[in-house]
């Protein structure tokens, strides 16, 4: 931290704010060391902070609404706690937020500043971007907003969104005063027809804390539109193997995490989060998953939510991950670009790819081994009902899925330190291991 923020810092630290979120575990903790020793960093440096390594950083444009919504409350409940301490936040960013688990914490202690008497909060507009108006989307629209967030890393502008909304969405008190009053302003602003006293007339801070309030009620009161069953959420109930089957599966993944016991596994198609939450009852710390279905990612977050697991699962598609993107691709990392996983686990995950993506298997093994030195990969064979499912509006254009040609290459890239079938389909577990 440099002498512009000196100040800002200084009063913070001793208005006792900092000590209470870090207390009350809502903010990231921090240790401060001696400028002198880290030069290398900022030779202008007045104070460097260092802060506990995450165990994974994800994004917005990763979050399943309720991800989206928790990161959105958090942020509300962190000013107006600050506002109690005669503090503010500069800005409103999601990139602030990071998740344990599916609970939220706040990671910027650089944007907190002494607030001045009768400001507005200048983060207004970047909080509706970034959490308000891509929630709105899928509640009100019932579209997701992952593939809008991640093409626009700044979220979704009043601007944007407001023609979507019809009449009924406009009249809205939230969606009114949120949404079209502020897309009406920016428009204004653009062509420079907002008045400078408008802006200048001073916010009581008791009108800024109720309007933070009946921001914080408007967003719990959210849900998603699409409450219909989504395709996949219900796999549990439905796969094609029964109890015996499927407790042989979780015997087998048990066996593995105990064997492993890896700080971070990855749970690729993770679905509910059965499985995940088999690796953290067996030796494994932390645990991300990745799924595709919003319904599934849903019940997961429930799952983590209720039985407080440190299961973080993020929205997901195998065969477009989220890239290096960002000011010179440096901002957000990709999903390659964290990989930190020395566990994972691809279960019931490879025939979507494959056979629904038209991705070849033996790119698709090799891809998935890389992700990790150790891992269970399960191969669904075409014999399979849910392989059928995928096969029956089109030709079977794949002559190279079958199990022969999976452990071939399976081979060719690691060890295979154990296999099982484990259903009458002929489903089988592949336990690897890449050779150090």
């Amino acid at each position: 931290m440099t002498s512009i923020a000196e100040e800002d810092y200084k009063f913070v630290r001793e208005s006792g704010l900092i000590t209470e979120l870090i207390d009350s575990e809502k903010l990231l903790p921090e240790t401060v060391l001696d400028p002198a020793e880290h030069i290398e960093l900022d030779d202008n440096a007045v104070y460097v902070l260092e802060h506990p390594r995450l165990e994974a950083v994800s994004y917005p444009y990763e979050w399943s609404f309720p991800l989206l919504k928790s990161a959105a409350l958090h942020q509300l409940e962190i000013l107006l706690e600050s506002l109690k301490y005669g503090v503010t936040l500069s800005d409103a960013t999601a990139y602030n937020i990071q998740f344990k688990g599916v609970r939220p914490f706040f990671i910027d202690h650089l944007s907190f500043r002494k607030y001045e008497a009768g400001e507005y909060w200048g983060g207004h507009k970047q909080f509706c971007d970034q959490f308000l108006n891509p929630l709105l989307l899928r509640s009100l629209l019932g579209v997701p907003h992952n593939s809008w967030y991640r093409g626009s890393l700044e979220g979704i502008s009043s601007e944007e969104l407001s023609p979507l909304l019809k009449w009924r969405h406009k009249l809205k008190i939230g969606v009114l005063t949120h949404v079209v009053l502020q897309a009406k302003l920016q428009t204004r602003a653009k062509v420079k027809t907002v008045s400078k006293k408008a802006l200048a007339r001073p916010l009581p801070l008791k009108s800024l804390q109720h309007i933070l309030e009946g921001l914080r009620s408007h967003i719990t009161s959210l849900s998603p539109k699409d409450k219909e069953k989504s395709v996949w959420e219900n796999y549990t109930e439905e796969h094609s193997y029964d109890d015996q089957e499927t407790l042989e599966k979780k015997n087998f993944i048990a066996e593995f995490a105990q064997a492993i016991h890896a700080p971070v596994a990855w749970d690729l198609g993770c679905n509910t989060g059965e499985y995940s939450q088999v690796l953290l009852e067996n030796g494994i710390n932390y645990v991300v998953g990745f799924d595709y279905d919003q319904g599934a990612l849903e019940q997961a977050y429930a799952r983590a939510d209720a039985n407080n697991l440190n299961l973080l699962p993020l929205f997901f598609d195998a065969a477009n991950p989220s890239p290096d993107q960002g000011w010179a691709q440096l901002e957000r990392a990709g999903f390659k670009t964290r990989t930190n996983a020395k566990a994972m686990i691809a279960l019931a995950f490879i025939h979507h790819l494959s056979i629904a993506r038209n991705i070849p298997l033996a790119a698709l093994v090799s891809w998935l081994v890389r992700i990790a030195p150790n891992g269970v990969i399960e191969f669904v064979p075409k014999e399979d009902p849910m392989v059928q499912e995928l096969l029956r509006f089109r030709k079977d254009i794949f002559p190279d899925y079958n199990e022969s040609h999976f452990q071939e290459t399976l081979e060719k890239s690691a060890s295979i330190v154990k296999k099982k079938v484990i259903s009458k389909s002929g489903r089988v577990l592949y336990w690897y291991s890449v050779d150090s």
